[in-house]
């Protein structure tokens, strides 16, 4: 939770679980299903919607069918009992994930090469005792030099206990069930139908099938290189590559590329809070004609001293949103970072602004006019003469302080590009100003939603962007880049087995979502075996292992986890097309920043977003949006080799 003060925890939680019920109240109604049905179906009333209303309209259709409102009492009842149950039991699923082996306790010779810091900590006389999940078990298989204790972690680290795959099953079983009582073949139909560019599964397999294609002579050539090595540390020709040797020799490699100074050390003097945010300013400034401008908050504005508020500012000296960036650790705050919106862009409509009027007529007004009474006091705008509320969005993040007074905060470079992601969600919270808040800003297709957060990753890593403010706090020297280019050649070493792995997970998340998941004798682990099978070019799982029970995402990405890599390679094609790799000064270009803006950023969820990837790469054969589509944009891959 963000917020310090655990009663107002306790009030916000209250108030979304009242507004959940309430919308699932509206989705059941009939009566506003049978008018918006009826609205639809005439040509004379949608003929002159525009492209957000009938976008609108469309979601809100959608809304009541999945909610099942068509059917009988009974089964809506059956509905929302399943909708629970299924919560409940995902709920279950994640929060007690437990390992079959709790740990692993061996003689601490047999742990040669563990980390020395991490050894000692878990060493008692003359044994280490380790736990199976977590960063201490990931660590041991990077480290350890025995094969075979890296095979014990490794099967213990992969192997799920009974309960937990219980649980698992249940909550797949409850999500067909819901599925076939919503008329859906599968959850994986329903789950795709539902503000989703891929539109069905099938569509999402042949996005993944041209993407492994893209991507098989990449792995084979890194599994290649982990193969020689450990034939080289072994003196073994013929010495076989296994799963739990994966971890190891890729770092072993990835050591042997490293400098010797301690780089990440190095790179931190460049990249103070305050430095970092003034270049985004600038970078934003030259894209999209806006800047963000610090404001003294009000008393009581904020919820903790440490939050900072930023007006956003565009060209003409306007205001077009507020934000609030929350960015350093403190006890009981989530470490996870996150982009809210805390009120969306939308219309106030006149007939709105009237009732508030009549409400205060004869009453002391609390606000300074009905406008502003009409946004509880907060910010609004009223260019070209529309009435909108402006953009509130709230960056919230888990940066160290500085533990010096006279030192500013540092961020890694790490947490540079995790500041540069939340803020591509909030550029377009900010460009979106929709007039319906259905749609606003994030408010899109959930595999449309990361493309702007993760584009800007890659403006984290541009020469001509860093240029623009990464300079050492103390001497004012410029950031020397080949210390940049050196992290991203390690940490994409291996992006061709990173990409096969999420490639899987994707492709078990599609299969756990099908209509097989209805038969009595559905197995979850014989379907994640059979899927790295067929598809995995690395080494096979042994067969008793049961990973599944440890793929949370399940749970919150049920069918659509494949959105991770495919907002990654719409991201990397967007810096290539429009952006030119950022090749001489194309990064900071304002022509390119008004073509994504216009093309892509300003539509939010109101506008098809195939239409708008069409028009942003300028390539008509996305607009149709269908399953050549997708597989158009999984042929592109994540590394880029310039296809037409």
């Amino acid at each position: 939770m963000t917020h310090p003060d655990p009663r107002f925890q306790d009030v916000a939680a209250n108030a979304w679980a009242l507004v959940y019920q309430y919308m699932n109240q509206l989705n059941t109604m009939t009566g506003l299903s049978d008018q918006l049905s009826q609205a639809l179906a005439m040509p004379e009333v949608t003929e002159v919607w525009s492209e957000e209303e009938k976008t609108v309209a469309e979601q809100l259709k959608l809304d009541f069918m999945k909610s099942a409102v068509n059917l009988p009492k009974a089964s809506r009842d059956r509905f929302v009992d399943l909708s629970s149950r299924i919560s409940e039991i995902g709920s279950a699923f994640v929060q007690g994930m437990q390992p079959e082996r709790k740990q692993i306790t061996l003689p601490a010779h047999k742990f040669y090469g563990l980390y020395p810091g991490l050894a000692a900590t878990l060493k008692v006389r003359s044994e280490i005792t380790l736990p199976t999940l977590g960063s201490e078990a990931a660590a041991a298989l990077q480290s350890v030099y025995d094969e075979d204790t890296r095979k014990e972690i490794y099967l213990a680290q992969r192997t799920a206990s009974r309960e937990t795959i219980q649980y698992l099953e249940a909550m797949l079983r409850l999500r067909g069930e819901l599925a076939e009582l919503a008329g859906f073949e599968s959850y994986g139909h329903m789950a795709l139908k539902d503000r989703m560019m891929a539109k069905s599964p099938a569509s999402v397999m042949q996005f993944l099938l041209a993407l492994r294609d893209h991507n098989t002579p990449i792995i084979q050539d890194e599994l290649r290189e982990l193969v020689l090595k450990k034939r080289d540390r072994l003196n073994i020709p013929d010495s076989k590559l296994q799963a739990w040797d994966r971890d190891f020799y890729m770092e072993k490699i990835r050591a042997d590329m490293r400098s010797r100074k301690r780089q990440e050390d190095q790179l931190s003097s460049f990249f103070s809070v305050g430095t970092v945010i003034q270049g985004l300013s600038r970078l934003f400034d030259r894209l999209y004609g806006i800047r963000l401008v610090p404001r003294e908050s009000l008393p009581g504005e904020t919820w903790h001293p440490d939050v900072k508020r930023l007006d956003v500012i565009d060209d003409k000296g306007d205001q077009v949103a507020v934000l609030y960036c929350d960015l350093f650790y403190r006890p009981q705050k989530s470490p996870n970072p996150a982009h809210f919106t805390v009120r969306c862009s939308r219309e106030i409509l006149p007939n709105e602004v009237a009732e508030i009027a009549a409400e205060q007529d004869g009453d002391a007004p609390t606000f300074e006019s009905a406008e502003m009474a009409a946004n509880d006091g907060m910010e609004i705008s009223t260019k070209d003469g529309v009435l909108k509320q402006l953009p509130t969005i709230a960056l919230v993040c888990d940066f160290p302080k500085s533990d010096n007074s006279k030192e500013p905060a540092f961020l890694s470079f790490h947490s540079v590009e995790t500041l540069f992601h939340e803020m591509g969600h909030a550029i377009h919270s900010i460009l979106a100003r929709t007039s319906f808040q259905n749609v606003s800003g994030t408010r899109c297709a959930t595999d449309f939603a990361e493309l702007p957060s993760t584009l800007m990753e890659h403006f984290a890593a541009d020469p001509t962007v860093l240029s623009l403010f990464a300079r050492h706090w103390r001497s004012d020297q410029p950031l020397p880049y080949e210390l940049v280019a050196e992290r991203a050649r390690l940490t994409k070493r291996f992006e061709g087995i990173d990409t096969e792995h999420q490639i899987i997970l994707a492709m078990v998340d599609q299969a756990y979502h099908a209509p097989d998941v209805a038969n009595p004798g559905f197995d979850s682990t014989a379907v994640f075996h059979d899927i790295k099978g067929r598809f995995a070019h690395g080494p096979q799982d042994p067969p008793n292992t049961c990973w599944q029970g440890f793929f949370g995402h399940l749970h919150s990405y049920g069918s659509t986890y494949y959105s991770y890599l495919f907002d990654r390679v719409l991201a990397e094609r967007v810096w290539r097309v429009v952006f030119k790799a950022g090749d001489n000064g194309a990064a900071i270009s304002r022509e390119n920043g008004e073509r994504l803006k216009e093309n892509l950023l300003k539509w939010g969820g109101g506008r098809d977003p195939w239409t708008c990837l069409a028009e942003t790469l300028q390539d008509e054969r996305l607009a149709p949006g269908d399953e050549k589509s997708m597989a158009l944009v999984g042929s592109w891959g994540i590394k880029d080799d310039h296809h037409p």
